[in-house]
């Protein structure tokens, strides 16, 4: 939820922007005179007061609140050579006082009459030369506004103020003025505006269920013309094939109609012979599966609407449950008791529908998989029984002939192993394998000889240094 402060800023640049762009497309004919000068205005002062008066020093917050910006549009017309005289003036202001927005309790009164003359005055600098004002106020204007004209010669007031919709109001306070006027300070292009009505219908699209819209009341609530309403209504009947839009007693009314058929692609062939086609067992399943597809998703989508309506009018009818057991009066109680038994009604109905459209997505996606099951095993194109069993067969064999194959291999390489080792190879093989050599082996045999006849066997001695003189 944006705050007070944020709204205001938002319209002022929403107000500024769109006016600009009127006067530009346009152009210089909508005024008086053959030169014109602009000028850039705001009220920054104002805003500096009123923080200094409140004892705010907050220079982010001063660049936050709405500045009361505008522009004016003066046009000449050139008397004699180095003269030129004021033919018109055109301004497009914006009356955002700050201090409501600064006291920050989030309420911001609309602007009332004394508060709109006294800035309309300080506007007009010379009476004499006719004045267009237009005058937006982000948080409205009061009654006594719209209602009192400014008391001023050569003055016309135009008043804008944002409506909760998103649009805009606009309109002279006291009398009627020019629709071109008006039409130049208005933000919301005829585009936009049609974009809202759109949006106002999916709104309400409860009362399509049950009734339908009028245009008239649409421009009434919305604060529109009523030839941008009829425009939306067109609008959305040509987007949603099951809008249809009538015209009685002056009125334009858009209601709901029937959900329309499939178009046939086939123009010779009639509806009933074009969907038996669909469940027949000869053709192209695979052009089957996309019509069905289509048309399964066709009704998917309005199943889901349903399905909003009825949850839209189960809204409705609790809030009508509600109001009335808080109602005292008993006439009150009896009208809400009868516009709840429709409600009920219209739900029940709603529901029967929405069940039966759903039968009808059972059968088609039931058809479809069917399709799709058929279409698939004819692509795969799987082999028979003989050719299966043949294939186990071939397969057998060559895994024997690999197997007898691998066996040979594996004695090739350990016979060509053996044979290419020299005997000097293999005699350090036996060594390494842990046996000893022959000269070792007759060494130990003589030791143990000597020790049975009783003989010592001979040891080296260290010779002294007398022995070795």
């Amino acid at each position: 939820m944006k705050s007070a402060i944020e709204q205001a800023v938002e319209a002022e640049s929403g107000f500024l922007a769109g006016v600009q762009a009127n006067i530009k497309a346009a152009g210089s004919k909508t005024f008086a005179g053959t030169t014109f000068a602009r000028e850039d205005h705001d009220r920054a002062e104002h805003v500096r007061a009123a923080m200094v008066d409140r004892r705010i020093y907050d220079r982010k917050k001063f660049d936050m609140l709405p500045q009361g910006r505008g522009f004016t549009i003066r046009g000449f017309e050139r008397q004699f050579i180095f003269w030129k005289k004021l033919k018109s003036v055109t301004v497009a202001t914006v009356l955002a006082p700050p201090g409501p927005l600064l006291d920050g309790d989030g309420r911001v009164e609309p602007v009332n009459f004394a508060t709109l003359d006294k800035h309309v005055r300080s506007l007009v600098r010379d009476g004499r030369v006719p004045h267009v004002i237009g005058v937006c106020s982000p948080s409205g204007f009061a009654a006594d506004a719209w209602n009192t004209p400014v008391g001023m010669p050569n003055v016309r007031v135009v008043l804008v103020e944002p409506t909760k919709e998103g649009g805009w109001k606009t309109g002279c306070p006291g009398g009627p003025l020019d629709e071109r006027l008006i039409k130049l300070f208005d933000p919301e292009g005829p585009t936009q505006k049609v974009d809202r009505v759109r949006r106002e219908i999916e709104a309400r699209s409860t009362d399509l269920l049950i009734g339908g819209l009028s245009a008239a009341d649409m421009a009434k609530d919305l604060g529109i013309p009523l030839t941008v309403a009829q425009a939306g209504f067109e609008s959305a009947a040509k987007s949603d094939p099951e809008l249809r839009v009538t015209r009685q007693a002056g009125d334009v009314i858009l209601y709901r109609g029937a959900a329309s058929l499939p178009t046939k692609e086939d123009d010779s062939m009639s509806l009933t012979d074009w969907i038996k086609s669909l469940f027949s067992k000869e053709g192209d399943e695979a052009a089957k599966v996309n019509v069905l597809k289509e048309r399964r998703a066709a009704l998917s989508t309005r199943l889901d609407r349903m399905y909003d309506d009825i949850g839209k009018l189960e809204k409705r009818e609790q809030e009508l449950v509600t109001e009335g057991k808080s109602a005292s009066s008993n006439v009150v109680k009896r009208r809400l008791a009868a516009q709840i038994a429709h409600m009920r009604k219209d739900i029940s109905r709603c529901n029967t529908s929405a069940a039966v459209v759903s039968k009808q997505i059972n059968i088609i996606s039931t058809h479809i998989h069917n399709l799709e099951l058929a279409q698939a095993g004819s692509v795969a194109q799987l082999p028979s029984s003989d050719e299966l069993t043949e294939a186990a067969v071939n397969a057998e064999e060559i895994l024997e002939q690999l197997t007898v194959s691998d066996g040979l291999v594996s004695d090739l390489e350990v016979g060509l192993a053996q044979s290419a080792v020299s005997e000097d190879e293999a005699a350090i093989l036996k060594e390494l394998e842990g046996d000893k050599p022959a000269v070792e082996k007759q060494d130990q045999s003589r030791t143990v000889a000597q020790a049975q006849e009783g003989n010592p066997p001979e040891t080296k001695k260290e010779r002294g240094p007398a022995q070795a003189e």
